[in-house]
């Protein structure tokens, strides 16, 4: 690729960029940031960036993505009572998941991921189903981990991330997909942060 085609690429790229897109790009790297310092105001940054997402992922046609936004939004909601509930006496603690709650996630998120891609891939025009459905099924997860502050969610969220650059690549949502770029390096920086706390309050 020569300098002319790359630049026509990032031309393109940023015609695709919607105000909306960056908007939710700027709230969602708001909520990870304060998540990652553990800032209850998290949820917040989250509830505003989800709404914006729910509008992007029905035009794209991503249509578990746009399932898993409703999901974050009741998530943020609880995330808020699940933290505050403790921030009135003390920080929520980060806890960690044994093996065996990691193998029943991993397992039985390949399974959901499995059937919802093919449910979508033969019953909808849903774009990118596998893919789609992969980062869905996982995020619900991890979320759910964030929400009880498990540590590994951090991991969780690193491979889902890197999954989601490649599919918001694809649809064109650029912005979108460097956000996720960004949010592999928090997530890596939050696991670390994390692990720190947890340390802090069981080993020492």
């Amino acid at each position: 690729m020569n300098w002319t085609e790359i630049q026509e690429y990032i031309a393109g790229a940023a015609e695709q960029i919607t105000l909306v897109e960056g908007f939710a790009v700027l709230m969602g790297l708001v909520y990870v940031i304060l998540a990652a310092r553990e800032s209850i105001w998290c949820w917040s940054a989250a509830i505003v960036s989800v709404v914006a997402y729910i509008y992007i992922c029905i035009d794209a046609r991503l249509y578990m993505e746009t399932g898993l936004q409703f999901f974050y939004l009741v998530m943020a909601v609880y995330g808020w009572i699940n933290w505050r509930q403790r921030n009135l006496q003390q920080k929520k603690p980060v806890i960690t998941w044994k093996l065996k709650w990691h193998a029943v996630s991993i397992v039985g998120g390949a399974a959901l991921t499995a059937i919802a891609g093919y449910l979508l891939n033969r019953y909808t025009y849903a774009s990118l189903a596998y893919l789609d459905s992969f980062t869905t099924v996982y995020a619900l997860i991890a979320t759910f981990m964030v929400t009880r502050k498990v540590l590994e969610n951090w991991l969780y969220f690193i491979v889902i991330d890197a999954a989601s650059i490649a599919m918001y690549a694809m649809k064109d949502l650029y912005l979108t997909a460097l956000l996720f770029a960004a949010y592999v390096g928090i997530a890596t920086y939050g696991y670390f942060a994390w692990r720190k706390e947890y340390r802090k309050a069981y080993v020492s």
